[in-house]
């Protein structure tokens, strides 16, 4: 069989409602680097809260981060990585007009920076619990441009946020509704999404767009399914997603659902 590049998305996808990666999904995708084939996490997750997972899996691939704004081998210097970012700016004016457009949160990150301008208990591990003086989001402290900001929204403001946001900045950044159970809105920088990473990926190791295999499950990995030579879509995707699949998984991410379908798309077992 020709090497695969195989893009897994983390949650919903690979991680358990638990956000836990099994020893089956483990050994499964451990057989398929063994085989020869490149195992890349692409994950709109930032590098802090993704790299224990890139252990866990024992990988040496680079990783995507904030959904294709950064990419990275994990650990290490390397010449070829790359960061996308907006301009910081667009922070502060927006930090400016918190209270005016019902924002709770407000995070700037990128690959070496995490701040938040106020500390959250809300949603564990997404925005930082307590913050050093060093972690604050503010003038003094975000001193480069973000590859991603995050932002807690009161619910009913969201629709509103969203097109205020994208009459104001919409030439600069997107603006993305997160799909978990949090209202909490994603800027990236304009026309990045998992496809750049993933295509930088293939395009790293030469690997044709057919042998691409992607897996998700919500609507920040519509690009990269879209994309990917096979387009697989968990069975516990959303709707609009499994419109773009070349393929949907039998089982959901609590049954192993990637584990199972690469095993036997790989013909590992």
């Amino acid at each position: 069989m020709e090497q695969k590049l195989i893009a897994i998305d983390l949650d919903g996808t690979t991680l358990n409602n638990q956000s836990q990666i099994t020893q089956k999904t483990k050994e499964v995708l451990t057989k398929a680097v063994q085989a020869g084939h490149i195992v890349s996490i692409v994950t709109g997750r930032p590098n802090r809260i993704s790299e224990n997972y890139y252990d866990f899996l024992g990988l040496r691939s680079p990783m995507i981060n904030f959904n294709g704004a950064v990419g990275h081998i994990p650990h290490q210097q390397w010449d070829k990585e790359y960061a996308l970012t907006f301009n910081k700016d667009i922070t502060f004016e927006i930090m400016a007009k918190k209270q005016h457009l019902g924002i709770q949160v407000i995070a700037a990150e990128g690959k070496n920076m995490a701040l938040a301008d106020v500390p959250n208990t809300v949603i564990d591990d997404f925005f930082p619990v307590t913050l050093k003086a060093n972690e604050v989001l503010n003038r003094i402290n975000l001193k480069e441009d973000p590859s991603a900001m995050t932002m807690l929204v009161k619910r009913p403001q969201m629709k509103k946020v969203v097109s205020l946001l994208e009459d104001e900045f919409g030439d600069k950044i997107n603006v993305g509704v997160w799909g978990g159970p949090n209202p909490i809105l994603e800027l990236s920088p304009k026309g990045v999404d998992k496809a750049h990473g993933v295509k930088f990926l293939a395009d790293t190791y030469q690997i044709d767009r057919k042998n691409i295999v992607a897996f998700g499950d919500e609507h920040n990995d519509a690009e990269m399914i879209d994309y990917a030579g096979w387009g697989v879509v968990m069975q516990n995707g959303t709707k609009q997603l499994k419109a773009l699949a070349n393929d949907i998984t039998p089982l959901t991410n609590e049954q192993d659902g990637l584990a199972h379908y690469l095993e036997e798309y790989l013909k590992l077992a």
